[in-house]
């Protein structure tokens, strides 16, 4: 007889709530002071009584994790294509991309923010650039995954670059997007919140920058539940999404 399987919200709150709970007894029982660690009730109920201001915050900050998020990945999968058609500017941009991404975002953001004010485009801008990476390498990976043999037939049919682009790399690479995907989308988070710390009028980076200096832990873990939360819902989101776009794939 088959028994009904429990769902993956289920589990997650299962492995989840013991460790809240755990947490607030170590807090209590050791009496440990707020400004180093408050417990959970302490934390939800700042978040609560400040739910107006939070999601506000949570607005601007989502908001700015997205559109930075298509940045990257319009960039990613529009420089992946590019070399799938011609395989020698690979050297090139590569190494371009690869200095791009070892450049310490922190740095960047403080000069973005002092270029473009404190608007949202240079956390656009910021998020972008932490996200493309893992989107270009694993579109690109996924592109060069297709069967030898399916190439040499659609060769022997004299098909041209983009149709074996269209009709082979492509939905070769579509499960290596999505798993790129999963890593960029709450990375997308970070890089909002950090291009945040470097000036910002609102969002939930500026919130815990504010609680940070004013030594206000309740303040600053209640943005970083929002954070996780969103995090949580960005990944499944997008299983969600594969399963319907990649749903040849076993799940």
């Amino acid at each position: 007889m088959n028994r009904k399987r429990p769902s993956n919200s289920i589990l997650a709150l299962a492995i989840v709530a013991p460790a809240l709970i755990l947490w607030e007894l170590i807090v209590r029982a050791t009496q440990t002071p707020i400004y180093i660690l408050p417990a959970p009730t302490q934390i939800l109920s700042t978040l609560a009584n400040n739910a107006g201001s939070y999601m506000q915050a949570s607005l601007i900050t989502l908001g700015e994790a997205l559109f930075g998020l298509a940045l990257g990945l319009m960039a990613g999968i529009g420089i992946a294509l590019l070399l799938g058609l011609w395989p020698n500017l690979e050297r090139g941009m590569m190494t371009l991309a690869i200095l791009i991404k070892s450049t310490p975002m922190i740095a960047i953001a403080p000069l973005l923010t002092i270029w473009l004010g404190f608007g949202v485009l240079p956390k656009i801008i910021i998020t972008g650039l932490m996200t493309f990476f893992p989107v270009l390498v694993n579109m690109l990976s996924g592109l060069q995954s297709a069967n030898p043999a399916m190439l040499d037939t659609l060769h022997s049919w004299n098909a041209n670059r983009g149709e074996v682009l269209r009709n082979v790399r492509i939905p070769c690479a579509l499960p290596y997007l999505f798993a790129a995907l999963k890593v960029s989308g709450p990375l997308a988070l970070i890089g909002a919140v950090v291009a945040e710390w470097t000036g910002a009028s609102g969002g939930l980076g500026r919130i815990m920058w504010l609680a940070y200096t004013n030594l206000n832990l309740p303040y600053l873990f209640a943005a970083v539940f929002l954070l996780a939360a969103a995090g949580m819902g960005f990944y499944g989101l997008i299983v969600q999404a594969e399963k319907k776009v990649v749903f040849w794939t076993p799940s």
